[in-house]
Parts: structure tokens; C-alpha cells; sequence
């Protein structure tokens, strides 16, 4: 079976420092055989969750824009990788909507108890995440929000990569290991033989 990866960069800047990242990713996670996709958030219009509460009948969201276009996709794949620069200690804004969209899919899993997926499928995801900060506290409010995402799309957190102090465009291509490491961990990511129930790989880098 080919695996599916999907990659999202949530970053308004093309070929910012999280973007860049995510495409080292992707080409990891093809070297293993993978059919990969990328997307560029921006390219779709996608509003805020206006608390209506309308999925908490149907699970599903009433606005009427291309966010069940995405979630088809989200849906439909193996392996999900999520980039996002880190703004004011968490994710962008472009991420968050996106994030926060997927309030009718928490609804699906935890009020109506409708499975999304079925679980013997063993999605997985990987969250990518660069920030201009010296701390390494803004890195844990990103893992946080990113994990419980992943929890709401049914997909296990399996790796995750996060940067700091790398903040103008393109600095990244002067960090040789985090491109490494970004190959590595899309790549591992796509591997089928991974066990299911392995402790996710972490790796934060200064």
C-alpha cells in the first residue's frame, strides 16, 4: 500500500523558515516510497469557528467556505505533517483557524461519539514549528495545541521538530541539522514498520 502524506504550511510567508522546513519533510517522507502533497494554507479561504454550535447536532460546520475541501483531504490521508511559525508563543493565526475549525470534529468524536476514521487505518502526524524566540517555553504551548488537534483528526502524534531562534526568511538554510532532521523525521514518519504504540520522537534545536 502507498502511504499518503499530506503537508500543510500554515505560514503566510512562502518559503519561510517552517515552510522550507516542511518541503525537507515531504522529501523524506517520499524517499521511503510515499505519495506526498503539499499545501499552502493561504491558498484557501478559510474563516474563524464562530461558536454556533451547529455541529454539536451534525457534526458538521455550517460555514460555507473551502474548509470541507481541506477536510477531505485530511481525511483521506496516512500521514499528516503540520509547519507553523510560532507567533507570540504559539502557533500563527493562519494555523489557528485552521485549528480551531476543527471544533465539529472534537463534537464528531467526544459528544456524538461518531468515529471519523477507523482506527485500524493508524493514521500519523508529525508537527513542525520554527520560532524568533530565545525560549524554549513558546515550543510547549505548541506542542500542546498541535497534540490536541491531532487528537480531534483521530491521528497519532508520532514526531514533531521545533526550532527557536530562527526568525528572518530563510534562515533555516543555515541550520544544516534542522533540514536534516526535518528529512529524517518525514521519512520516519511514512515508515509502515514504525510499531503503533512507539513514544513520539522529539527533537527541539537552538
Amino acid at each position: 500500500m502507498c502511504i499518503k502524506v499530506l503537508g500543510i504550511s500554515t505560514s503566510p510567508r512562502i518559503k519561510g523558515n517552517s515552510d522550507l522546513l516542511l518541503r525537507r519533510a515531504l522529501q523524506g517522507a517520499e524517499s521511503t516510497g510515499a505519495n506526498t502533497e503539499y499545501v499552502h494554507l493561504a491558498d484557501y479561504k478559510i474563516g474563524p469557528c464562530i461558536e454556533c454550535n451547529y455541529c454539536y447536532s451534525s457534526g458538521i460546520c455550517v460555514l460555507n467556505d473551502d474548509y470541507p475541501k481541506l477536510l477531505e483531504k485530511l481525511l483521506s490521508i496516512d500521514r499528516l505533517i503540520f509547519a507553523t511559525p510560532i507567533f507570540f508563543m504559539n502557533v500563527c493565526a493562519q494555523a489557528k483557524i485552521l485549528i480551531d475549525r476543527g471544533q465539529c470534529l472534537w463534537v464528531r468524536k467526544y459528544i456524538l461519539k461518531k468515529e471519523l476514521i477507523s482506527p485500524e487505518r493508524n493514521r500519523r502526524a508529525m508537527a513542525i514549528a520554527v520560532g524568533g524566540s530565545k525560549s524554549m517555553k513558546q515550543l510547549d504551548c505548541v506542542r500542546l495545541t498541535m497534540k490536541a488537534y491531532f487528537d480531534s483528526l483521530q491521528t497519532k502524534y508520532t514526531c514533531g521538530l521545533y526550532v527557536n531562534k530562527i526568525d528572518a526568511r530563510g534562515d533555516i538554510t543555515t541550520h544544516p541539522s534542522a533540514l536534516d532532521e526535518a528529512y529524517r523525521l518525514g521519512a520516519l514518519l511514512a515508515d509502515t514498520s514504525l510499531a503503533s504504540g512507539s513514544k513520539p520522537v522529539e527533537i527541539e534545536l537552538t
